[in-house]
């Protein structure tokens, strides 16, 4: 089975990329909801996350609130750094089990795992192939401004925290422009897949 990452930046459309995938017959894995099942009670991270931030960020229930949580380390990258530490390993961990699982049923089939910070942990290495998924930095903070409700210098010091996407792009196989039209978007995506398919049918990894 050919491991595929794909990954972006804020708003840069890895998203839609991923749901474009889906729908064109690749399994596909969504790494933010296996972060936020790892935190849920009794998951791999919970009791590590709960220690660290304090129980503060529990609901009465004792759920982890997401939001409390991500307040904590918004401004503070060392924190940040520390809930990476607690969450990424975890995740990883069952994004691989998922992916044997899928490869034993699947020998010749294409697996997407879609990561925000697939670079920046070196977990693109995992993976054979790497799609990024580009836009302008103009675009990205009209899309996060619309989606999140937030304001431009709000996304503006969410971009100065991550890795910028012309660096990102150094390390892709494959460039997916989300600056145009959904139809134009899909169209490259569409020729992704093919080249994909074809990796995985002659030989499955490379």
């Amino acid at each position: 089975m050919l491991r595929v990452g794909l990954t972006g930046g804020l708003a840069s459309g890895k998203s839609f990329v991923g749901k474009t995938l889906g729908d064109l017959g690749c399994f596909v894995i969504r790494s933010d909801e296996i972060g936020h099942q790892v935190i849920e009670p009794g998951g791999e991270a919970y009791a590590g996350v709960v220690q660290e931030f304090g129980t503060g960020i529990l609901n009465p229930d004792g759920q982890i609130d997401r939001r409390k949580l991500a307040a904590l380390v918004f401004r503070n990258p060392e924190r940040l750094a520390k809930l990476n530490a607690l969450v990424h390993p975890p995740v990883r961990a069952r994004t691989r089990q998922i992916l044997e699982a899928h490869a034993a049923t699947h020998p010749h089939g294409v697996a997407a795992v879609e990561a925000a910070i697939l670079v920046e942990t070196g977990s693109y290495r995992d993976y054979e192939k790497l799609i990024v998924a580009v836009c302008s930095v103009e675009q990205q903070i009209e899309r996060a401004m619309a989606r999140d409700g937030v304001t431009h210098e709000e996304v503006l010091e969410r971009l100065s925290r991550q890795m910028p996407l012309e660096e990102k792009v150094k390390y892709a196989d494959y460039l997916v422009d989300t600056s145009g039209t959904k139809e134009e978007t899909q169209a490259q995506v569409r020729a992704i897949h093919e080249s994909l398919a074809a990796l995985a049918q002659h030989g499955g990894q490379t």
